[in-house]
């Protein structure tokens, strides 16, 4: 049971980790536009927000199989996608807040959901290098 506990530990480590690191690097992206580029900064910062969706989950959930925590990622940034379509006096001021519009975003387009897929597989393959890995003993 001893080890069981550390490896889940070891796991949660890194996805909290893993988590941190797509912050920091999306908002950096989100920051310096005209170092990348518009188009490429925006792609560049939904791929990162889909790679900390499944990461979250993974911290959430560290034992449930990587499809499920990939599928349910990829459905949250769908939803969230798609939510952007809606404009209501509620959630456009709730948009209005800086945090709100980092999380919920702010303008529909059907070309994110290409970019949240490649976060998802970028996401899965690291998650396969990292927690698949043999350890050295």
């Amino acid at each position: 049971m001893t080890m069981f506990a550390s490896a889940m530990e070891r796991r949660r480590g890194v996805y909290a980790a893993l988590v941190i690191i797509a912050i920091d690097l999306g908002l950096f992206v989100h920051r310096h536009p005209a170092e990348l580029g518009r188009q490429v900064s925006d792609a560049v910062g939904d791929a990162l927000w889909a790679a900390m969706i499944v990461w979250i989950i993974s911290l959430i959930a560290p034992t449930a199989s990587r499809r499920f925590r990939f599928g349910v990622a990829y459905a949250i940034c769908a939803v969230v996608e798609t939510s952007q379509a809606l404009h209501g006096t509620t959630l456009d001021a709730l948009r209005a807040n800086r945090f709100a519009q980092l999380v919920l975003g702010s303008g529909f387009d059907p070309r994110d959901f290409v970019w949240y897929a490649i976060g998802v597989v970028i996401a899965v393959l690291i998650d396969r290098w990292i927690i698949t890995r043999p350890t050295s003993s």
